[in-house]
Formats: structure tokens, C-alpha cells, sequence
């Protein structure tokens, strides 16, 4: 049965419960800033200006079917209350999977909008969640699970690399918003990148101003040793 798991409690294998009719996975919107020049129909929009397109945060709409076999409201009313505490005891946002969407996971928390409607004893809870505006990969970029290969969303790439003084690579970030990689480098090593050197220690790395924006990132690395680097797809 679809569900979902969150706080590491699945809805119906741990709870019994079936999703109800409802369901919503709402669509996040951009963030426009924009100016209208006086006197005139030109429009300026500066939400790129810092580089990248930022996004409001998504929400995500569930019901819950609540049945209890017993007569009565009581068996109802405390399998309602079981669930409505199991989803708003979290701190923050927490890893939501939905069945409805594999090998991803929404970061989400319980912040509103709750209601319960009951007919004696049945009912429907209706949660939403407040969630970051991607749905994240569980798996890393470059990962060799052909099982686990998506031919629409992924796509095959080498984020291992061993380094004999120079090499030049190119870096596929196939998700929506800019990644920042963990950088793993087994000596010191240099980055090129647009113009821009990036100076790396032996070690990890995770270099806030080293950004991978969507689409390919060429790379020239200098150095000797191995390097990986470690991101995860994130999609509307």
C-alpha cells in the first residue's frame, strides 16, 4: 500500500492507515523581484542577480483514511490522535518519503492547515507539510546502481577522477537549483573553474563559493592524486 515514511515511521506498514482521496504535491514558485521603470512598459527583474533562481518553500498535502474495527468514536479518535502526534513531532524538517515518488525524499514539517472530519467512527485527517522547494536524490551523483537508473532524470557520469598533474573534466548538475559538491581530495590540489581558482587541502572539501550550476561544469583540476566529488540531484 502507497504511503508515506517520515521520522521513520511508515503510514500504513507501522500505522495501518490508507491514503485518503486529496493528495497534493504543490508546485514551488520562483521568486521574482522586480522593478517597473516610471512612465513606461519596461520591467526589470533582478532575481538572478546573484547568480541563480531562488524558489518559495512547496507544500504537500496528505489525508489519512482513519478506521478503527471496534464501534465507537474512541478507537477512531485515538488511532487520529496517534497519527496527528506522530507527524508534528519533529524538529524542523525532516526526510519525508512518498511511495508515489522512489528514490527521493522531500525535507518537510508539519507547520499548519490541519483539519479532521469524522462520520462515526471513520474519518480523514488532512496534514500539510511545509517543504524545501526540491525533492532530493537518496542516491550520489555518479553512482553505478543500474537498477536505480532513471533514462528520464539521471544521467551516467565519472565524479572520481585521479589527477597526474593536469586533467580536464566536465560535471553534470542535472537537478533545478545550483549544488555545492563535498570535495574529497587524497593530496592538495587546485581547481579551475570559470576563471575562478578554488585551492583545495588533502582531505575533505566543501567550498561554499565552489558552485556547480545546472547543466555542465568544466573543470581543470591540477594536482597529483585521486579526487571525487559528492552531490545529490535535487528536482522540482
Amino acid at each position: 500500500m502507497l504511503g508515506i515514511k517520515y521520522l521513520g515511521k511508515h503510514s500504513f506498514y507501522d500505522y495501518g492507515v490508507t491514503m485518503g482521496k486529496g493528495k497534493e504535491i504543490g508546485i514551488p514558485n520562483k521568486k521574482k523581484i522586480k522593478v517597473a521603470v516610471p512612465f513606461s512598459n519596461i520591467e526589470y527583474d533582478f532575481s538572478e542577480v546573484y547568480g541563480s533562481q531562488a524558489y518559495e518553500p512547496r507544500t504537500l498535502s496528505y489525508s489519512f483514511n482513519i478506521y478503527r474495527p471496534a464501534s465507537g468514536k474512541q478507537p477512531m479518535n485515538s488511532k487520529k490522535t496517534q497519527i496527528i502526534n506522530w507527524l508534528m513531532n519533529s524538529n524542523g524538517k525532516q526526510k519525508l518519503y512518498d511511495d508515489a515518488y522512489p528514490g527521493y525524499y522531500f525535507l518537510a514539517e508539519v507547520e499548519g492547515s490541519n483539519s479532521f472530519s469524522e462520520d462515526y467512527d471513520t474519518g480523514v485527517l488532512n496534514v500539510e507539510f511545509t517543504a524545501y522547494p526540491f525533492m532530493i536524490s537518496e542516491l550520489k551523483e555518479g553512482h553505478d546502481i543500474w537498477d536505480e537508473f532513471n533514462f528520464d532524470l539521471d544521467v551516467a557520469q565519472t565524479v572520481d577522477f585521479e589527477v597526474v598533474e593536469e586533467i580536464e573534466v566536465t560535471l553534470y548538475n542535472v537537478g533545478t537549483p545550483d549544488v555545492i559538491p563535498n570535495i574529497v581530495s587524497s593530496s592538495s590540489m587546485t581547481i579551475e573553474k570559470d576563471g575562478v581558482t578554488y585551492n583545495l587541502n588533502a582531505g575533505e572539501t566543501k567550498d561554499y563559493n565552489f558552485i556547480l550550476k545546472p547543466g555542465e561544469n568544466h573543470l581543470i583540476i591540477y594536482g597529483n592524486g585521486s579526487i571525487s566529488f559528492e552531490f545529490y540531484k535535487e528536482l522540482i
